[in-house]
């Protein structure tokens, strides 16, 4: 016969006599657990479980840290008839843990599940007022800059992982025809390499002017001042204005910058150079002057080179030159040399904020006042404790 738990005959007691109960040697160590996932809504839970039996009760709400970092979020204890029911919020579960002299077998979770959905209806309005007074509502969102700057990270890893090293690895054509079997077996050896790290430069290269443009967009989105952010004509006019324009205005319409960035400088005119060549490369615009790498004469049909290639220089060493695998690392750390330039004219708390934001893969907004901020650590840890006896 199945019993079904109920939280009728149960009690909240204070964290001194859980501590208590614990340590003694008179609560047997019987029982089980259960693990709820979204069979409940998590924050349902809490708000029905506040409703019910007040705060927070157990001990882990007075271990865990005062941020979103911690293994046990919140933590009920109650006292029944049986023993002890502990329910603790983790990042991936609820966790209800049976102690005492439970006969754990004739429990169902699911009975109970069903038991803590019908009584929810009676804490509607408490749980509502709760809600509407004291929580606030946020939404987690993923940070563009973090993703494509993790993207180029990866990308780069994988290109140095190829070893190329075309200065090195140049190959001649044959001398004459005993060397072509040996010339054959070398350029399969090579050719593929060089074709993956040819097309792993070609995304770096197209991404790293995408990853300078989210910089930019995030600085807006987190500094621009509220007259401009609350009215969608202006802001949407902002953020797809060109790049050069917007740059040039972020000191007048965002907050925190010293001054204005000069679009003139170096460090500018680089990252400007950049967004052109990724402009050509994904438009496939023809520059002759960019895209030219030989000339020849021909008379009629009949061509007359000036100087002979060799194979490598007619196939690799064109692609090479094309997609920028030699200057890749100038090309990211001129971006690099742009977003510390910016961010410099920031002052000193705001520019540490932001560089914080910046590392962040998940940024959450806040529903009411629209504040923005970082609200879970990078990794969710998970991890399973009991206090039953095994045997």
């Amino acid at each position: 016969m199945t019993i079904i738990l109920t939280f009728d005959n149960c009690n909240a007691i204070p964290p001194s006599c859980i501590a208590k109960i614990i340590q003694g040697d008179k609560l047997s160590r019987n029982g089980g657990i259960w693990r709820i996932e979204n069979e409940i809504r998590p924050s349902d839970l809490y708000c029905y479980l506040y409703a019910k039996f007040g705060e927070p009760n157990g001990i882990q709400n007075l271990l865990r840290q005062n941020d979103s970092d911690n293994l046990i979020h919140w933590e009920w204890v109650l006292a029944h008839s049986n023993g002890l029911i502990f329910i603790m919020g983790l990042n991936l579960r609820t966790e209800v843990h049976l102690i005492g002299d439970w006969e754990f077998s004739k429990y169902s979770k699911d009975q109970f599940i069903n038991y803590i959905k019908k009584d929810i209806k009676k804490y509607g309005k408490k749980m509502s007022d709760f809600r509407k007074n004291v929580l606030e509502h946020w939404d987690i969102f993923t940070n563009p800059y973090h993703d494509i700057n993790t993207a180029i990270k990866q990308l780069v890893r994988d290109l140095n992982e190829l070893k190329l090293n075309p200065e090195e690895e140049y190959l001649a054509n044959p001398s004459d025809f005993s060397e072509y079997e040996n010339f054959v077996e070398k350029w399969n050896a090579l050719i593929s390499r060089y074709h993956r790290g040819i097309g792993l430069a070609m995304g770096i290269k197209s991404l790293t002017p995408v990853l300078a443009e989210s910089f930019v967009n995030l600085l807006i989105y987190l500094l621009c001042k509220p007259d401009i952010k609350n009215n969608e004509r202006l802001y949407q006019n902002f953020v797809r204005g060109n790049i050069d324009i917007k740059v040039q205005s972020l000191h007048n319409n965002c907050f925190g910058f010293k001054g204005p960035v000069d679009w003139s400088s170096e460090v500018c005119t680089k990252y400007n150079s950049i967004v052109n060549e990724r402009n050509d490369l994904l438009h496939g615009n023809i520059n002759i002057e960019k895209l030219k790498f030989q000339d020849i004469f021909f008379r009629e049909k009949v061509p007359l080179f000036k100087e002979y290639s060799t194979i490598w220089q007619q196939s690799v060493g064109v692609s090479i030159n094309s997609s920028g695998l030699e200057t890749i690392q100038d090309g990211i750390a001129n971006i690099r040399n742009f977003e510390n330039y910016v961010l410099s004219q920031l002052e000193d708390g705001i520019e540490d904020q932001v560089r914080t934001i910046m590392e962040k893969r998940d940024l959450g907004i806040n529903r009411t006042t629209g504040r923005i901020g970082v609200l879970l650590p990078d990794i969710l840890v998970d991890f399973g404790v009991s206090f039953i006896s095994k045997k």
